[in-house]
């Protein structure tokens, strides 16, 4: 048997299933946007580096969350949630991928995501 080979994009919008969680964490089948850089996606890693999206967003977070209008399968308005960031198996992925950010949105949440580390300045 041949296995199937599932190709990602950096930025892309899949469903990801992150149960289960533990307590403040992001769990449930949700969307999430891959962050891996596109040159390791290409060697098709085990591992992915992903930023879980919501529908709601605590003005707490605003410094940390980005807004992301709805397009092809992404139906709602969501937002990007920096602090819940993590790796997770491929396996927890579902295909097919829902919508795809621009580079301009990615970049936007690695700013963000640098400023939760400390890389810079809030």
């Amino acid at each position: 048997m041949v296995a199937e080979v599932t190709h990602f994009t950096r930025g892309g919008v899949y469903l990801a299933r992150l149960d289960p969680a533990k307590a403040a964490e992001t769990g449930k089948i949700r969307p999430i946007v891959v962050l891996t850089a596109q040159g390791i996606l290409n060697i098709a890693p085990p591992i992915l580096f992903i930023c879980p999206l919501s529908r709601q967003s605590q003005p707490a977070f605003s410094g940390l969350h980005v807004l992301l209008p709805p397009r092809d399968h992404l139906e709602v308005t969501s937002y990007a949630l920096t602090e819940h960031c993590r790796s997770v198996s491929i396996q927890r992925i579902i295909h097919p991928r829902l919508a795809q950010l621009t580079a301009t949105e990615i970049q936007t949440i690695i700013t963000r995501l640098q400023r939760l580390i400390g890389v810079i300045s809030l």
